[in-house]
């Protein structure tokens, strides 16, 4: 995640001692490992959802799939997280709350000590559902949105799904959670990103994250025609730091991040160094500091039947299941060469990443787009929207 609202406003916000550290732990290695230790655990609970999303990373069903982790099951998961000492559980599906013990999971990872977020589409939050979800023990809602109410229905296949996620929005907010709206870029909702961001200034949301593509499951399928061209990505990333500074001007106390593409932040680089140099003393040791993708560093995912993976993107690949032996365990078996290879610092990594002056910045991106794209999980992300020219004025700035 890169803060927008921390590193172009100098706004300080909750989370960054996660993503960037302070200036004491500066000479820490490796991306996110460096900043916090552990893993914070994505856990795609359920594949059964509401709505039929275009881009769903998990190609999310009408039905769970056989074999999902029971509530008992899910119990000893979170006994295993807790024990590992994870900052954060972020229990998402498909639709978490499609589950009917999903109350007993939050108040069970409550009372294991961890910190619980939900990520959600929010269209099952009617009011009596956010006041149980607060006295559960839920901390934080993500409440995903991806374009005004047209565009947003037929994005995820179902009438009135706009309405009913703005109204998940309110009854959240009204119980007092910290709310972040998401919204996943691609060609069909580009043109609505502002009118996302004029949402978030009517309903004072406290949080939005915009979202790149991840190439995986039903996104895996429409990416030829769906992804962002780099002039597209640049224009929207510009579009995200005018309103970042807008809410500032405004005196809100949004936080605005993006989310998955990591070349945003040599972007923002570029941009500091040109247009606000004065920032960079502090930008740059943050950015070097954050160290870009932690895909099986500083994010891990477990899907619906307990397989454990690099990042809630990865589900092609499991490096073990928590019924079979703990989380904490499988995370740091390293046997596997993937598993290996994204722990390493330097990565394995080839082609223009291999040798990239920005690579302390980004780590290689996302790994998912280019094993999709190409194959090769060590391949250059297709997604880099920075010319070599541009990487090496901020690689320049990284050395003085």
């Amino acid at each position: 995640m890169l803060n927008l609202t921390r590193l172009w406003c100098g706004v300080s916000t909750p989370g960054d001692h996660i993503r960037y550290g302070d200036a004491a732990r500066a000479g820490s290695t490796g991306a996110g490992m460096g900043l916090h230790g552990r893993p914070v655990v994505v856990w795609n609970s359920t594949r059964k959802c509401n709505l039929h999303c275009v881009h769903c990373y998990i190609a999310a069903m009408d039905k769970p799939d056989p074999g999902e982790l029971d509530t008992q099951t899910g119990f000893t998961l979170l006994d295993q997280v807790a024990e590992y000492g994870t900052p954060m559980l972020l229990i998402s599906g498909g639709e978490p709350l499609s589950r009917p013990d999903i109350l007993l999971l939050i108040q069970g990872a409550a009372s294991r000590g961890l910190r619980v977020g939900l990520s959600t589409n929010g269209t099952l939050i009617t009011s009596r559902v956010a006041q149980e979800l607060r006295k559960a023990g839920l901390s934080y809602v993500g409440i995903s949105i991806d374009g005004t109410r047209a565009v947003n229905d037929k994005f995820r296949g179902s009438k009135g799904a706009f309405d009913e996620a703005i109204t998940g929005i309110r009854n959240s907010l009204a119980e007092g959670f910290r709310v972040s709206l998401r919204f996943t870029l691609t060609n069909y909702n580009v043109p609505t990103l502002g009118e996302i961001f004029d949402i978030v200034e009517r309903e004072r949301i406290p949080r939005v994250c915009v979202y790149h593509l991840a190439y995986a499951g039903r996104g895996a399928r429409i990416k030829d025609r769906a992804d962002l061209t780099h002039q597209q990505t640049r224009d929207a990333i510009d579009v995200c730091m005018e309103r970042t500074e807008r809410l500032h001007k405004l005196g809100m106390d949004t936080e605005v991040l993006t989310v998955d593409n990591h070349t945003d932040a040599a972007y923002l680089a570029l941009r500091v160094l040109r247009d606000r140099p004065e920032l960079w003393k502090t930008v740059g040791p943050a950015l070097r500091r954050n160290g870009g993708n932690s895909s099986g560093v500083g994010i891990s995912a477990v899907g619906p039947k307990g397989d454990v993976h690099a990042d809630q993107f990865s589900h092609h690949r499991s490096f073990g299941n928590v019924k079979d032996r703990s989380f904490g365990a499988i995370w740091e078996d390293t046997s596997n060469p993937i598993m290996a290879g994204l722990k390493a610092n330097p990565r394995p990594l080839e082609g223009r990443c291999a040798s990239c002056p920005c690579l302390r910045l980004c780590n290689g991106n996302l790994r998912i787009r280019a094993e999709t794209g190409t194959g090769n999980p060590w391949a250059p992300d297709p997604a880099c929207y920075l010319t070599d020219a541009e990487l090496a004025t901020v690689g320049e700035a990284l050395n003085e």
